[in-house]
C-alpha cells in the first residue's frame, strides 16, 4: 500500500507558495516547474486545497496564496484535502473473502481493529506536524545551500 504522490506534491506546492510569494507570481506553471510535473496536476491539487480552505487561487495568471496561517495547517489537513480515502479508510479490504474458509470468514475480525489503530496512529502523527514546521526546515536548508531559484 502506498499513499499517492498527491500528498507530497501538495506539501511541496504549499512550501513553494510560501517561499516564493514575495518574489514571483506563484502560478500553476511556476509551481509545476518546481515539482517537475504537468501544470494540470498542480491545478487539480490547487482546486482540492482551495476546497479545503487551505489556499486561495486567482483564476488566469493571478497566482496562488496560502489562505490560513501556516501553524494552523497540519499535514493531516493536506492529506485529507488531496488523498481520495473513502470514508476515512486508509486500508482497502478485499471485497469477498471466502466465508467457507476459516481464515476468510475471520479475516475482518482479525485485522479491522488493528488497521484502524494503525490509521489513527498515522493520522495523529500527521496532525502533529504543521506547514510552519516544514517551512522552518525548508528555510534552514535553503540558507545552508544558498540556492537561488
Amino acid at each position: 500500500m502506498q499513499i499517492s504522490s498527491r500528498f507530497t506534491i501538495a506539501v511541496h506546492v504549499l512550501i513553494c507558495i510560501e517561499t516564493f510569494k514575495n518574489d514571483h507570481k506563484v502560478t500553476s506553471d511556476f509551481l509545476a516547474s518546481s515539482v517537475n510535473v504537468n501544470p494540470v496536476v498542480i491545478r487539480r491539487l490547487l482546486q482540492q486545497l482551495k476546497k479545503a480552505g487551505i489556499v486561495k487561487v486567482v483564476r488566469g495568471s493571478g497566482g496562488t496564496d496560502v489562505e490560513k496561517p501556516l501553524n494552523e495547517i497540519t499535514l493531516l489537513d493536506i492529506y485529507n484535502a488531496v488523498e481520495c480515502v473513502e470514508e476515512g479508510k486508509l486500508f482497502h479490504f478485499h471485497e469477498n473473502p471466502n466465508p467457507l474458509c476459516p481464515v476468510g470468514k475471520n479475516i475482518h475480525a482479525i485485522l479491522d481493529i488493528r488497521l484502524e489503530k494503525i490509521q489513527k496512529a498515522m493520522e495523529k502523527e500527521l496532525e502533529s506536524v504543521t506547514i510552519q514546521d516544514v517551512m522552518k526546515d525548508t528555510k534552514k536548508l535553503i540558507e545552508a545551500t544558498q540556492y537561488n531559484y
